[in-house]
C-alpha cells in the first residue's frame, strides 16, 4: 500500500504545480522526439529505398562491360578500355544459361528525347530503353494498364511502346493513352501499356519518364556517329540460395562467349544486386548511430534541467517533507515519491515525444520517398526505457537530499 500511495502522492504533486510539470515534460519530449524522430527518419528512409532496391532483390545479379562506369585513370594509368557486348555475345550467353535463369537483355537507346502525340509533346528529358521479354520482371516493373509486348512484336521488332505514367499526364491527361500513338526518333509508336507510377525515391521518378520498345525495334534504329549499343545483361535466378554457384557458372559461360583468354582478368564485370542492399544497410547503421548520439546529447540536457527542477521541488516542499516525517514516513517512502514524481513526468513527456517523433521522422522520410507511414516500435519502447533511466538518474540526488532531510529543521523552514 505504501508503494501505491506514493505513486497516488507523486500524482497529487504533478497536478498541484501543473505548470512546472508541463514545462519540466517539454524538456524530456524534445529530447525524445529528436531521439525517436532521427531514428524514425532513417528507419523510413530505407525502408523506402528498400522498397525501391527490391527489384534488384537477393536473385539477380548484373553483367556489363569492364569499364562501363568511366572512373578514369588509376594512379596515374590508364584503364583498359574493353569492347562493348555484342547483341550476339548477349543473346548466346541468354541462350546457354536459359535452363538454369531467366535472362533479360536490354539497351540504353537515348536520352533527352521529345515525345510527340498528336496535339502535344514532352520536354526532352525521356529516356527510351529497348528490352525483350524479361525485362519487366528484371527491374520488378508492374503494368497499370495495357498489356505486354506479344512474341510476334518482339521477334520482328513492332513499333509498339509501354510508356511511364508521367508520359501519359503530360500527353494524355484526360485519355486512356492504350491504342494511342506518339512519335520520337523519327519513328511512330502504339502504346500497347503503361506502368505503375513508381514514385521520386532514387530515380523511380526517371522510371516515370521511360519509354520501352521491343528490343529488336532498339536495335533497328540508327545510332548517331559510330556508337554502338551497349547491351544490359540481368540474370534472374528462382532460388536466391543458388546465386553464387549460378554466377561462377554464368563467369565460365561469359569468359567463353567474350573468348577472354586463360589466365587474363574478364573484360566484363559481375555485380550482385543485393551488395546495393548491403551498402545501404551500411550507411543507414551509421546514420542510426550518428542519430542515437545527437538524441542522447539532447536528453543528456533534458535530464539536467530536470535534476534542476526536482531540487527547486524539495526545496519548495521542505515542510511537506518534515510534516510526512513527524507522521511517521520513513527515508525509503521520501526518497521513492520523489523518484515515483521524476519518473511520471518522464514518461509524461516521453510519450508525447514518442508521437511528435515518429510523426517528425516519418514527415522526413516522406521527403525522400514514399515507403508509407511506419510506427518503430523497437525505438518507441527504447525511447520510453531510456526516459525511465533518465527519471532514476535525475531524481535520485533530489530524492536522497530530501530523505536525508532533519524533521525539525524541515518543519522551522520558511
Amino acid at each position: 500500500m505504501n508503494f501505491i500511495e506514493n505513486i497516488r502522492e507523486g500524482l497529487r504533486a504533478i497536478r498541484s504545480n501543473l505548470l512546472r510539470t508541463v514545462l519540466t515534460g517539454l524538456i524530456i519530449s524534445i529530447g525524445i522526439m529528436s531521439l525517436v524522430g532521427i531514428l524514425t527518419a532513417v528507419d523510413g528512409i530505407k525502408h523506402s529505398l528498400d522498397q525501391t532496391f527490391s527489384s534488384l532483390g537477393a536473385n539477380a545479379f548484373d553483367i556489363e562491360r569492364k569499364g562501363n562506369n568511366n572512373r578514369g585513370n588509376r594512379q596515374g594509368r590508364a584503364e583498359k578500355v574493353y569492347p562493348e557486348i555484342t547483341y550476339e555475345q548477349a543473346t548466346q550467353y541468354k541462350d546457354l544459361l536459359s535452363d538454369k535463369a531467366n535472362v533479360s537483355l536490354s539497351a540504353y537507346i537515348s536520352g533527352a528525347t521529345v515525345v510527340k502525340s498528336a496535339t502535344d509533346k514532352t520536354n526532352p528529358n525521356i529516356n527510351i530503353i529497348a528490352g525483350d521479354e524479361h525485362y519487366l520482371l528484371g527491374k520488378s516493373l508492374e503494368l497499370e494498364q495495357g498489356r505486354s509486348f506479344s512474341n510476334y512484336e518482339l521477334e520482328f521488332g513492332a513499333n509498339v511502346a509501354i510508356i511511364g505514367s508521367e508520359i501519359k499526364k503530360n500527353l494524355f491527361p484526360k485519355t486512356n493513352p492504350i491504342g494511342e500513338y506518339i512519335s520520337f526518333l523519327g519513328r511512330r509508336f502504339k502504346i500497347v501499356g503503361m506502368l505503375e507510377t513508381k514514385g521520386s525515391s532514387m530515380g523511380g521518378n526517371a522510371g516515370d519518364r521511360s519509354i520501352i520498345i521491343p528490343l529488336e525495334t532498339g536495335r533497328q534504329i540508327p545510332r548517331t556517329g559510330n556508337s554502338q549499343l551497349s547491351f544490359e545483361i540481368k540474370t534472374i535466378i528462382s532460388k536466391p540460395e543458388e546465386l553464387d554457384y549460378v554466377m561462377g557458372e554464368a563467369t565460365g559461360i561469359m569468359r567463353n562467349v567474350r573468348q577472354d583468354p586463360l589466365g587474363q582478368a574478364e573484360s566484363f564485370e559481375i555485380q550482385r544486386s543485393d551488395s546495393l542492399l548491403e551498402s545501404l544497410n551500411e550507411i543507414s547503421g551509421y546514420l542510426k548511430i550518428g542519430g542515437f548520439v545527437i538524441g542522447f546529447i539532447t536528453l543528456l540536457g533534458a535530464s539536467v534541467g530536470l535534476m534542476n527542477i526536482m531540487m527547486v521541488s524539495v526545496n519548495e516542499r521542505t515542510r511537506e517533507i518534515g510534516v510526512r516525517k513527524a507522521l511517521g514516513a520513513t527515508a525509503f517512502q521520501i526518497r521513492q515519491q520523489f523518484l515515483i514524481e521524476a519518473i511520471v513526468i518522464c514518461l509524461l513527456g516521453g510519450f508525447v515525444g514518442v508521437m511528435l517523433g515518429i510523426l517528425m521522422g516519418n514527415g522526413i522520410a516522406s521527403l525522400i520517398g514514399d515507403g508509407g507511414f511506419i510506427v518503430p516500435w523497437l525505438w518507441v519502447i527504447v525511447g520510453l526505457t531510456i526516459c525511465v533511466v533518465v527519471g532514476v538518474i535525475s531524481g535520485s540526488y533530489p530524492a536522497y537530499k530530501a530523505s536525508k532531510l532533519d524533521p525539525i529543521e524541515a518543519l522551522r523552514y520558511e
